[in-house]
C-alpha cells in the first residue's frame, strides 16, 4: 500500500464515540461443539451475557448463523439488531472489520480494513472458509467502504492509543503460520498504512496459556492496553513460580522504555491479574486487560474472584466518568478468549 493511501487515515481509539458494538453467536464447531450440547449453551449464555449489557449503553448487532436464529432470538435483549451469515466461529474481534476514520481515495467517513483470517495462523482445528467472508459482510450491512489485503492478524493482534502509536507481538504479526518471512519494517509499513499509524511498539511474546493447543499464539488484548495516548495498562502476574511473572516484568520494562508518536515515554499501569491460576488443572490466562470500552461505560471480565473488585477500581480511574460492568468472562475464556475478543466497535464517523 503506497504512503498516499494513510494520509488522512486513523484508527480510533475505542474509547471514542461508537455508532454501533458488532458482535457474532455461537454456533455449532469444533470449539463449542454440536447443537444442542450444553458446551454449546454455555457459550451462547455468555456471548449474549456481553451483548445484552452493551446493549444498555449502545447499539448492538449480532451476526447469527442462519441455523442458530431460534437460539439468538431467545438469549439476545429485542433492542439488538440479529443480521444472519454462516459463521465458522464467534470471535467477532478477530474475524471481523477494523474499522478507521478515512479511506484508501482519501474519502471521508469511515473504511473497513478487511485482514486476512486464516485461524489464528491456521491451526489444526480451526474453520474459516465463512469467517473470512464475515470483514466484508459486516461492513456491507454498515454501509461503509471495504480494503482488503493480504496481511494476516486478527483484531485481537493489535492496540492501538488512537494518536499514531500501535501495540504489535512478535509471535503474531511475524508468526509463520500468518506472514512467513515479514520484517518488522514490513509489517510496520502495512499495519501504519492501514491504521493511519506512524509507531509500532514491540513485545516479545503474549500470556503463557495463549501458546496451548487453542490459542492465539500471543494477541496483545490479554497482555496490554491503552486507556489514553501515553498511557497503558500491563497485565500484572506476581504469583511465585507463575511462567507469567516473567511476562509481566518483560512487557512492562519494555512499554516503561517506549515512547509513543508523540515522542513520550509510556505511563504504565499494573492490572493484576487474577488470582485465578488454573481450572481443572490447566494453567488459564485469565486478565482484566481484554475488557471493551464504550460510550459511557467499560465492560470487565469478571471470574468470581477476589481481583474482580480491585480491576474495577484500576479501570474507574483509569477511564474516570465511565461506567465499570463486570461480566462473567469464566465461559468465554473457556473457549479461548475474553469480552474483548467477542465484540468489534464501529466508530462515528470524524466530523
Amino acid at each position: 500500500m503506497s504512503d498516499n493511501v494513510a494520509a488522512g487515515r486513523r484508527m480510533p481509539a475505542e474509547w471514542e464515540a461508537h455508532d454501533r458494538c458488532w458482535m457474532a453467536f455461537p454456533s455449532p464447531n469444533a470449539t463449542f461443539e454440536e447443537e444442542g450440547g450444553p458446551e454449546l449453551a454455555r457459550a451462547r449464555t455468555a456471548w449474549s451475557r456481553v451483548a445484552n449489557t452493551v446493549a444498555r449503553f449502545e447499539p448492538v448487532t449480532v451476526v447469527v448463523d442462519p441455523g442458530s436464529a431460534a437460539a439468538a432470538a431467545e438469549l439476545l435483549d429485542p433492542s439488538i439488531t440479529r443480521v444472519e451469515a454462516a459463521l465458522d466461529d464467534a470471535w467477532m474481534r478477530d474475524i471481523g472489520p477494523t474499522f478507521v476514520h478515512g479511506g484508501a481515495d482519501g474519502a471521508t467517513g469511515v473504511t473497513a480494513v478487511d485482514w486476512t483470517f486464516n485461524g489464528w495462523g491456521g491451526q489444526s482445528w480451526s474453520r474459516w472458509e465463512d469467517d473470512s467472508q464475515v470483514a466484508r459482510f459486516v461492513a456491507a450491512q454498515a454501509g461503509t467502504a471495504c480494503e482488503s489485503t493480504t496481511f494476516v492478524q486478527e483484531g485481537g493482534g493489535f492496540h492501538v492509543d488512537g494518536a499514531g502509536t500501535v501495540l504489535l507481538t512478535d509471535t503474531v504479526q511475524r508468526d509463520p503460520g500468518r506472514n512467513p518471512g515479514w520484517s518488522r519494517e514490513q509489517v510496520e509499513a502495512e499495519v501504519h498504512a492501514r491504521l493511519g499509524t506512524t509507531t509500532a511498539i514491540w513485545v516479545p511474546r503474549g500470556l503463557t496459556a495463549d501458546y496451548g493447543e487453542f490459542g492465539t499464539r500471543g494477541h496483545v488484548d490479554i497482555v496490554a492496553a491503552f486507556t489514553r495516548p501515553g498511557t497503558v495498562l500491563v497485565h500484572t502476574q506476581t504469583a511465585a513460580g507463575h511462567p507469567d511473572v516473567e511476562v509481566s516484568r518483560e512487557v512492562t520494562e519494555i512499554l516503561s522504555q517506549a515512547t509513543d508518536a508523540a515522542g513520550n515515554r509510556l505511563d504504565v499501569l499494573a492490572l493484576p491479574a487474577p488470582d485465578t491460576l488454573e481450572v481443572e488443572g490447566e494453567l488459564v490466562d485469565y486478565s482484566y486487560v481484554n475488557h471493551y470500552v464504550g460510550n459511557g461505560f467499560v465492560v470487565l471480565c469478571a471470574f468470581d474472584d477476589p481481583q474482580d473488585a480491585v480491576a474495577k477500581a484500576v479501570l474507574e480511574k483509569a477511564y474516570p466518568g465511565r461506567e465499570v460492568v463486570l461480566v462473567d468472562a469464566r465461559d468465554i475464556f473457556r473457549f479461548g478468549g475474553g469480552i474483548h475478543c467477542i465484540t468489534q466497535q464501529q466508530p462515528t464517523p470524524a466530523r
